[in-house]
């Protein structure tokens, strides 16, 4: 496999409803898009990816950039996030892609301590943060702390992602009793 597979992986537009009507109590009905940006970053394949719940398509939330890097390892990846400058400004953008033709790489800013290594068990990428990183970012002027990790195979993309409470480690929000699972639509 490669990074541009990876890439295909990813890319495309994925929900979680089996999971939504199996456990309504634990798991939002979501939308998930992963579009390929219109240009590379820094020579690597990217990704603009938000969601939404289905049951309100028109306030997606959560955008950022996945930038797909190679290792000197050729069968390791990593995937670095990255936020905007101006989130509000490539809002809906998942679903309507043509507005990522006017994003450019100085539209995004590096998130420290958001990077997953990726490797790969048969035909799925598993990433996963390294042991000791901490993503935190600003937003509405507060630390927030979010674990990252995914699975991703051709039809199937799993999200670990939860919040924390930066200062008690407490789950806030996300895959906070196991991933969100999502299926390629």
């Amino acid at each position: 496999m490669s990074l541009s597979q990876l890439a295909d992986q990813l890319s495309g537009t994925w929900e979680n409803r089996e999971q939504a009507l199996d456990q309504p109590a634990w798991y939002v009905h979501l939308k998930v898009w992963h579009q390929p940006l219109p240009f590379l970053v820094e020579g690597c394949f990217a990704l603009f990816a938000e969601q939404a719940p289905k049951v309100n398509l028109s306030q997606p939330y959560r955008q950022r950039v996945m930038v797909l890097h190679p290792t000197p390892s050729p069968q390791e990846w990593q995937v670095e996030y990255r936020q905007f400058k101006d989130p509000g400004r490539f809002r809906g953008a998942g679903s309507n892609p043509t507005q990522l033709s006017r994003l450019s790489p100085s539209d995004l800013i590096p998130l420290p301590g958001c990077t997953l290594n990726v490797t790969q068990q048969e035909q799925t990428f598993i990433a996963k943060p390294p042991t000791d990183a901490i993503c935190t970012f600003e937003y509405e002027g507060k630390t927030r702390q979010v674990v990252l990790g995914f699975e991703v195979s051709s039809d199937r993309f799993k999200s670990y992602d939860r919040g924390v409470d930066p200062e008690t480690g407490q789950s806030l929000w996300g895959a906070m009793l196991g991933p969100y699972i999502f299926q390629k639509v």
